[in-house]
């Protein structure tokens, strides 16, 4: 099993967010806790989320977040115990 904190970055959230939702909404039972700012004056977003499963599983949503255009992913992996 894997441990990481993934940073989600959302160059235009109000036309991203569905998206990353449906994406966030199918992997809901990886993540452990998500919190989310907005900066309204650009119109972005940034996610924080603590994840937890197989790092395949983990990379799968990375990569499902990063095909929604115009969203940034960056992912820090703990060692395993």
């Amino acid at each position: 099993m894997a441990l990481a904190v993934m940073g989600v970055l959302l160059k235009n959230r109000r036309e991203q967010a569905p998206e990353v939702q449906e994406v966030l909404t199918k992997y809901g039972d990886l993540i452990l806790a998500r919190s989310g700012v907005h900066d309204p004056a650009r119109d972005r977003g940034l996610i924080a989320l603590m994840v937890e499963g197989g790092e395949e599983e983990v990379d799968a949503l990375a990569q499902e977040l990063e095909d929604v255009t115009g969203v940034d992913v960056s992912t820090a992996f703990f060692k395993a115990d």
